[in-house]
């Protein structure tokens, strides 16, 4: 049995260390994407996870399948291919971390991963099935995610999904709010940040969780603030967690996704599903994913910032 099988990118972070006097970026490399920093907190704190993604047969696919091993996330649904080189990513980084993202993917091989070439096994086998909005941004990759969805649901499996808005890889806007919106049509559990639903709705935080449970079928939303916290909201509570406090930020970067794959886990803990949780179940959730993602701002990358579960608890209290 596998609890979480997530479909989507995986690629290299680029992630800048300084920069020169002429503003030109001093860049290292990190294992990234948003659904295998996803699933990397997810096995990191003990839960059985896998990817469905493809990488080209480059040194940095090799690099990304051996991360995946590493972190302990399955790889039967990874593909190599010869004809697509695997996504990059450059992510520079102002004074407070936060992040401006560049990208290497005209195509990468994540868009060109097909419905045919995924491993159903993978999904029938699973609890859970995750999905972002990167893999909705080009074909084939679209119409394999959309397809993907239709057949977990069919199946049974507990729906998870980030937009995940990154601007530079849509060919509008107009595009980009269609497929966040039919991916929110698909979705028992959101994790979505205060800057999308602005984006897609023009509500703060709190009346866009409101306006999400209430039209899309969603049962339960996380609505990520950065160092704000997180408000949360299912049919029984909604409530607020602030940010971890005392962290020396470095890098944002997969900040969220860790948050995202953190609360799957608190929920699949619970043993509960996402609309039967009250305040205080949903409180402990949050906490430790909030405290789970502050930590990870203290390091660089995605994959290789989630926190050791120890650390998590003592970073809670």
């Amino acid at each position: 049995m596998i609890d979480v099988v997530a479909l989507g990118e995986l690629l290299i972070d680029f992630t800048m260390e300084r920069a020169d006097e002429s503003g030109y970026p001093t860049m290292t490399a990190h294992p990234g994407g948003a659904p295998a920093n996803f699933l990397a907190a997810l096995a990191r704190f003990g839960k059985k996870t896998a990817l469905l993604g493809k990488v080209g047969t480059d040194k940095f696919g090799r690099l990304l399948e051996g991360t995946l091993r590493e972190a302990g996330i399955d790889t039967r649904g990874l593909i190599a291919a010869d004809d697509v080189f695997t996504t990059l990513a450059f992510v520079t980084l102002d004074a407070t971390g936060d992040r401006e993202f560049s990208f290497a993917r005209k195509p990468g091989a994540d868009t060109c991963i097909r419905f045919e070439e995924l491993d159903l096994s993978l999904i029938d086998q699973a609890k859970v099935f995750h999905f972002g909005t990167l893999s909705l941004t080009d074909e084939p990759a679209r119409s394999a995610t959309q397809q993907a969805v239709a057949y977990a649901k069919a199946q049974g499996k507990l729906i998870t999904y980030d937009p995940n808005l990154r601007k530079p890889l849509w060919k509008s806007m107009d595009e980009a709010k269609a497929q966040m919106l039919w991916g929110l049509e698909q979705a028992d559990v959101v994790k979505i940040s205060d800057e999308e639903v602005e984006f897609l709705f023009g509500l703060d935080v709190q009346a866009g969780a409101k306006h999400i449970l209430a039209h899309f079928g969603v049962k339960l939303v996380f609505v990520t603030c950065g160092a704000d916290g997180c408000f949360f909201m299912n049919e029984r509570a909604c409530g607020h967690v602030p940010s971890l406090s005392g962290v020396r930020v470095v890098d944002t970067t997969g900040a969220g996704d860790i948050f995202g794959g953190s609360a799957v886990y608190g929920l699949l803990e619970s043993g509960k599903q996402p609309q039967e949780l009250d305040g205080q179940q949903l409180r402990g959730v949050v906490r430790f994913a909030c405290a789970a993602a502050g930590l990870s701002t203290t390091s660089h990358g995605g994959i290789s910032s989630v926190p050791a579960y120890e650390d998590v608890l003592a970073a809670i209290g």
